[in-house]
Parts: C-alpha cells; sequence; structure tokens
C-alpha cells in the first residue's frame, strides 16, 4: 500500500517467450513497446481482501477502492504479464482479525492456482501480545514477516524507535522473518536507526521510501500541487539507509503517488533510478501494490513504465529485480 491516505483476473495466462508485447499508448506517453514474457515476475506487494470476511478501519476514506479484491480479480489483472508468484501484504485489517488474516493467506497459499505462495502479515512489534501473536507462525514458511504501515496520521515520528518497538522486530529477525517499512519519506532516517538496532532483522523498505514523483517532475507539480517532501533530502536519505546491510528496497508504491493521467516513466525514473543504484542490484525487488496501483494506473501500465525504466540495464540485472532476488529473499 501506498501513501493515499492510509495505503498508503480471472485466469492467469502464461506467455511463450518472445510473443506477448505490451504497449502502452496515451497523450502523456510515447508510443513504446516492451516484450513482457523474456523475464519473469514475482510479485512481492500484492493485496487481497474480501469485504465479506474482513473489516478493513481505512476503507472508507479511499470511495476507488471500497469493494473486495480476491484472487480472481488478481489473477484478470495480470492476464498476459510473465507474473509467476506472488506474496501478499497485508492490508491493515481490523487488529481483532490479525490472526483469521494469516490463516486466510495459508489457506489460499495451498492453491497452486492462486499464484500467491506466502505473506507478510499485520502486526503490532510493540503490543503486549506480539510476541505470542507472531510465534505461533515462527515454523510456518508461508508467513514470510509483518508489516505495520507507520504513515498514518495516529502514528507519530518515532514510533519504531522505542524500546518495545525495537524488541518486537528484533524477535522476527530471531525467528528468520523480515519487517517492511512503509513510513513517510520524512522519516527515513528513523529507517536507518531502526536497521542499526536490530541488525539481525531483514527490513524491507517499501515504495522506494514513499517517494513522491512530484518532488522530482516540476510537470506533475504543475498539475498535482505541493511535493510531500524534497527530492534532495530523500537522495540523502535513501543513500544512507542503503549502506545498512540489512536493509532492502522494494520497487514499488510510487505510481499511485503521481498524477492520474499526466505522468510518464519519465516521471518516474529518477526514482527508480536512485534506488537502484544506491542499493545495488542484489538489494531490490518488484511490487506491484494492486490494486492500490490502479488508483492512477493499471498493473500493465505500471510494469510496462518500470520495464522503460529499466530497459538498458543489464538483463542480468532486470532478472535479479523482477523476480531472482524476491526468490532468494523470500525462498519462494
Amino acid at each position: 500500500m501506498s501513501t493515499p491516505p492510509l495505503f498508503d483476473r480471472r485466469r492467469f495466462v502464461n506467455v511463450s517467450a518472445g510473443v506477448a508485447v505490451a504497449t502502452l499508448t496515451s497523450n502523456s506517453w510515447s508510443a513504446h513497446a516492451v516484450t513482457m514474457a523474456d523475464i519473469p515476475i514475482v510479485d512481492t506487494h500484492q493485496h487481497l481482501w474480501d469485504l465479506k470476511k474482513f473489516k478493513l478501519p481505512w476503507i472508507g476514506s479511499e470511495p476507488g477502492l471500497a469493494r473486495s479484491y480476491v484472487t480472481s480479480d488478481y489473477l484478470e489483472a495480470v492476464a498476459g504479464l510473465p507474473v509467476s508468484k506472488a506474496v501478499y501484504m497485508e492490508v491493515d485489517v481490523d487488529p481483532a482479525q490479525q490472526v483469521d488474516e494469516a490463516e486466510h493467506l495459508i489457506a489460499l497459499s495451498r492453491v497452486k492456482e492462486n499464484l500467491t505462495v506466502g505473506a507478510v502479515i499485520s502486526g503490532r512489534p510493540a503490543s503486549d501480545g506480539f510476541a505470542a501473536y507472531i510465534r505461533r507462525y515462527r515454523d510456518n514458511a508461508v508467513i514470510k514477516g509483518v508489516r505495520q504501515v507507520l504513515h498514518v496520521p495516529e502514528t507519530k515520528p518515532g514510533t519504531c524507535l522505542q524500546p518495545e518497538y525495537i524488541r518486537g522486530v528484533r524477535l522476527l529477525g530471531e525467528m528468520g522473518k523480515s519487517f517492511d517499512l512503509c513510513m513517510r519519506p520524512t522519516e527515513l532516517g528513523d529507517a536507518a536507526k531502526l536497521a542499526d538496532a536490530c541488525p539481525g532483522t531483514r527490513l524491507i523498505l517499501d515504495h522506494c521510501g514513499n517517494a513522491d514523483p512530484k518532488a522530482f517532475a516540476k510537470t506533475l507539480g504543475a498539475v498535482g500541487g505541493k511535493p510531500s517532501h524534497d527530492a534532495d533530502a530523500w537522495r540523502r536519505d535513501i543513500q544512507a539507509l542503503s549502506a545498512k546491510p540489512n536493509v532492502i528496497c522494494k520497487i514499488s508504491g510510487i505510481v499511485v503517488r503521481a498524477v492520474k493521467g499526466h505522468w510518464s516513466a519519465a516521471d518516474l525514473a529518477p526514482i527508480v533510478n536512485h534506488c537502484l543504484d544506491s542499493f545495488g542490484p542484489d538489494r531490490v525487488i518488484f511490487g506491484s501494490d494492486w490494486p492500490v496501483c490502479t488508483l492512477v494506473a493499471s498493473y500493465r501500465e505500471w510494469v510496462v513504465a518500470l520495464r522503460d525504466i529499466i530497459r538498458e540495464r543489464p538483463q542480468s540485472e532486470q532478472k535479479k529485480l523482477l523476480h531472482e532476488n524476491a526468490e532468494r529473499f523470500y525462498k519462494v
């Protein structure tokens, strides 16, 4: 999930190599064809929610997402794209349903056609019951890690640096689980401090640190308003965070902060390229942030834009970003 305000299909089609070509054209894009079948994709940021099963307290603030998004919808969204596996990302369910969420995803992962092979579940590392909650999944290979969205209004800066929080994040590392960082771009310094405090836990920075494309593209700023952070400060913070060996970066989520109908791959390129150059080819992974991305772009449009941005990079690096690193980090 990305940052408006909190988040912040019917059938999978296997494409033969060299056959499937996706072409994206619009008044803000030049026509560009990208061969989609040559490199498989592991999507490390797949959201699913069934409003008949789960309560999402935030859903009322996002009318564009206020319906169920289930596996059949996801399969329709990725049809024609070489998506081979997906890792579910928690959707901030009502805390009383956190165990239900985890058990639901464990069951989904048993159905091969779903593509979902792992899950990052919701959790509050500082809560009194966190240790007991997460220990029940110590030996469950489906549960890969935990996330708590930190950029919501009720969460204050520095929350992740409290002793109780650090203790919970360290516990995840002791169990071989990861922790996803989804925070305001102005608070990436907290992420670096948390990385130092929890050297045994893999931290995964969601959405390129929630970078705002309007901070890098004047054309977007002209139609979308003032950016939420300074571009140079973000660059420095990403560079500092990349120096922490236990942090990896997820290339995801940034398109939803662009301006619908006015963005291009070139607007996202400064963010993507800085993250790829800072973290290097071995500590970056791809995520769709679907269906949140659909507030601005379809799944296909985001994939085509990313492929456009990275097309000059060595194919070995593209493979690491799109699937090899994810397979290694998540053991899928």
